[in-house]
């Protein structure tokens, strides 16, 4: 092939990552993690609410059909390349250099945002056990989830068996706790509200803009499961295991959301929820399980959260390595750890980076409106390269999609689905959105445009289209691959 970065240019241990070490079953693990069921879920109900009230429910649905677009997508492009930068490297091969470099940059500031807003409810969850104005105090609540960051820290810096030896532990406790606070909910005696098939409705939308906020809060949800592909240079099958972890990561995260929000509508009042957006699920612990077994549920969001932490920190380093390894970002971001096979000097950038944003967000404002414009500016971002990726596999195999049924729907249509829902919550959100989300959110891409053009001007062979004879090459190998 003549496409330089098929490998990386040195073919050192300096850029090898430890391969082959992660199985199925890790991927699962890791890929419901990202998503973080028990985080996602005590973070975003609140904003989910004020978006479309009783709606959260059809929103989680109707984006929950569309994500697995791009979940279909990442599997098949995951095929013709292990690459740990995952869709900056994809989007580069089938549409564009820039959007390639986009697509990493949009991963790597949404992660950073992210390192921010995953601190709230651990430390508010923690506090509130043992004060409630503790639990509403910035500072300390950051206090609090700056040291759980820094214990994942540890953890990924320590190599990627460990990583993944954590979060079996965290999320096998976290998925057992969900579970059980889901039926007490769902089958408790005292429902502040009748359960309707409405909630699943189109109907429930006020308009348009009512889905698209709705949407781009359920995007957040979601986020995260593209973890198991920026792992696949470590894992057995590259090709194929870290898509199909993702798949059933995804569709188990998704039932859990949607009972989930069910049991929320069901057992809490609307003043409830807004007015304890930092630590909905505890409320709703004590609602079904009074006393001391209602806070066990507050163990299932701080396991939750700290798993999140853990697996976005992976993310983020693994996409500075790619982005290093091929020097769109500084080289020394490329290299690893000679002994653990991690990006250490990535882990260390991004764990400064972190606690200085830390230090920062105590400035912002509020609990609530760090956790709310943190999620919008997020939601942006994760519409930009989901939404390239989703695009990149139809025009990729543009040419086998009419060869079967499958292949038009799983390769072809769906993805395409996504990708153009992705596209359309990106354009709707932006006038509903306010300035600080808009700010945080695009000013943080237009920032990516300072090192790209660098780069660029210096003549990086990652800005050089791939040949047609790659091309060719990459669909060969695809077809051995399906």
């Amino acid at each position: 092939m003549t496409d330089t970065l098929e490998a990386p240019a040195e073919d050192s241990s300096e850029n090898c990552l430890r391969a082959g070490v992660l199985g199925l079953f890790d991927s699962v693990i890791m890929g419901i993690a990202g998503v973080a069921p028990g985080y996602s879920i005590a973070a975003s109900t609140a904003v989910l609410f004020g978006a479309v009230f009783l709606g959260g429910a059809a929103a989680l649905l109707y984006c929950g059909i569309a994500m697995f677009g791009i979940v279909f997508a990442f599997s098949y492009l995951g095929r013709i390349e292990a690459n740990a930068g995952a869709s900056y490297s994809w989007v580069r091969r089938a549409l564009h250099p820039v959007l390639g470099f986009l697509s990493g940059w949009a991963l790597i500031v949404s992660a950073l945002i992210f390192m921010v807003i995953a601190t709230v409810p651990a430390g508010a969850n923690v506090l509130g056990l043992f004060s409630k104005s503790a639990a509403n105090n910035t500072a300390e609540v950051t206090l609090v989830g700056a040291v759980f960051f820094l214990a994942m820290v540890a953890a990924v810096a320590a190599g990627v068996t460990i990583t993944v030896t954590v979060q079996i532990v965290m999320s096998s406790i976290e998925l057992i706790l969900l579970v059980l606070f889901a039926a007490l909910a769902i089958f408790h005696g005292h429902h502040v509200n009748t359960f309707s098939w409405h909630w699943f409705s189109p109907g429930i939308f006020h308009g348009q803009s009512g889905f698209a906020a709705g949407a781009l809060v359920a995007a957040f949800y979601y986020w995260g499961w593209d973890v198991t592909a920026n792992l696949n240079e470590e894992t057995k099958s590259a090709k194929r295991t870290p898509g199909l972890g993702a798949i059933i990561g995804i569709i188990g995260v998704f039932l859990l959301f949607e009972v989930f929000t069910v049991a929320v509508n069901l057992v809490l009042t609307a003043s409830q929820i807004t007015q304890n957006k930092a630590d909905v699920l505890s409320v709703l612990g004590q609602q079904v399980w009074h006393g001391t077994g209602g806070k066990f549920i507050v163990l299932a969001v701080v396991l939750s959260t700290v798993a999140t932490l853990e697996t976005t920190l992976i993310q983020v380093t693994r996409t500075m390595f790619a982005m290093g390894r091929d020097n769109t970002l500084p080289k020394r971001l490329g290299t690893v750890n000679k002994k653990r096979k991690t990006p250490v000097f990535a882990t260390a950038v991004v764990t400064i980076i972190s606690l200085g944003l830390f230090i920062g967000g105590q400035f912002i404002g509020s609990i609530s409106s760090i956790l709310s414009d943190g999620i919008n500016a997020i939601g942006l971002q994760i519409c930009i390269y989901y939404s390239l990726a989703g695009l990149a596999v139809v025009v990729l195999y543009r040419r086998q999609l009419l060869l079967s049924v499958t292949n038009f729907i799983f390769m072809g249509l769906w993805p395409l689905v996504g990708s153009i829902f992705m596209a359309y919550l990106f354009v709707k959100s932006i006038p509903t959105l306010n300035s600080a989300s808009l700010w945080v959110g695009l000013g943080a891409m237009a920032l990516g445009l300072i090192p790209m053009f660098y780069y660029w001007s210096k003549k990086n062979p990652y800005f050089k289209m791939p040949a047609k004879e790659d091309r060719i090459a990459v669909l060969e190998e695809f077809e051995k691959n399906l």
